[in-house]
């Protein structure tokens, strides 16, 4: 470990300050650094004294020499993602959805930077968009996740996933975050988006629904400790950082296009419309109506005199000859 010189580090008393002078909680700082809130502390009183790759960076933040956007998104990303990935393999028991929940809503932390970077918890903010895209009906319908993934092999681990899959999505996710992420109630209400009561309730009955099928995990100490225990044996990794930006930028430049070449596509048709529409009123043309009044075609009646006289003298006429090229006279 190599310790930082004794001029760029501030003394314990004056981190603190320096800290609030720009306008950072301990959290803020432990997430960006990428170490635990109660080391922060540690550091700001004095018990312990940063050093290494930590300790430059905690000294940049205090002294001014902020981080980059990278090497923000790096560090919450470095810091989260490997107990993020065992919740959600909590949440969905697939391995696979699990990992790209993280990195979908890693993606959609870096694609929203500005706005996650200012937030007050954007590692809850990140975790929030895992979830809910973990629980989407919509993954159901893709081929790839309609058969089943192979099961822990501890029995226990494997009856304890079927008893937390068998809870609806809302009393799982309430479950995990309040025993196996450790939140209080009231950030748990904030984060599924209910009420206090309404979270309490939904907490109540996951619980009283896992001790029915494992009564031993009854005591909600022991419920905790176990959930901790499965998601540690699941050896889970997901992508790094820059494979994330990079995967989230080139998503985010394929919709920008497609969004541009359907406005395009648009524009397009419009014009085209506007160019080959008629541009006075033409009257349609009005069906066929059959005609009344007219007579019927007369037939054919017996012949006159002439008419029979005429006919007897072609007959006695020859048929060839000059006489029929020349007329006679009358």
């Amino acid at each position: 470990m190599t310790e930082i010189p004794a001029g760029s580090l501030p003394p314990p008393k004056e981190r603190r300050r320096l800290r609030e002078s720009r306008s950072l909680t301990q959290a803020q700082v432990a997430t960006q650094v990428g170490v635990s809130r109660a080391t922060v502390r540690s550091w700001e009183s004095g018990r312990s004294i940063p050093s290494g790759h930590e300790g430059e960076v905690y000294a940049r933040l205090l002294t001014g020499d902020a981080l980059t956007p990278t090497q923000t998104f790096d560090a919450l990303y470095a810091f989260c993602t490997p107990a993020l990935v065992r919740q959600t393999y909590l949440l969905t028991g697939r391995r696979e959805l699990a990992r790209e929940a993280v990195e979908r809503a890693f993606q959609l932390a870096w694609q929203r930077w500005p706005e996650v970077a200012q937030d007050r918890d954007p590692g809850g903010w990140v975790r929030a968009m895992a979830y809910e895209y973990a629980l989407s009906p919509w993954h159901s319908f893709r081929p790839r996740y309609r058969s089943p993934e192979p099961p822990p092999a501890d029995p226990a681990d494997r009856a304890l996933l079927e008893a937390l899959l068998k809870l609806p999505p809302s009393y799982r996710r309430t479950l995990i975050l309040y025993d196996g992420v450790g939140l209080d109630l009231p950030e748990t209400a904030a984060e599924t988006e209910a009420s206090t009561p309404a979270a309490a309730g939904r907490l109540t009955r996951a619980r009283a629904a896992v001790a029915e099928h494992l009564p031993e995990l009854a005591d909600p100490a022991a419920l905790h400790r176990r959930l901790l225990e499965l998601a540690s044996r699941e050896h889970l990794r997901a992508a790094r950082p820059p494979t994330v930006r990079t995967v989230g930028e080139r998503r985010n430049v394929f919709w920008t296009r497609a969004a541009i070449a359907f406005t395009v596509a648009i524009i397009g048709s419009t014009a085209l419309t506007l160019r080959t529409a008629p541009t006075h009123y033409e009257a349609p043309i009005a069906p066929a109506q059959a005609v009344q009044g007219v007579p019927p075609p007369p037939a054919m009646g017996p012949l006159s005199r002439e008419e029979q006289a005429l006919r007897a003298k072609l007959h006695r006429t020859e048929s060839n000859g000059p006489e029929r090229l020349a007329p006679t006279a009358r």
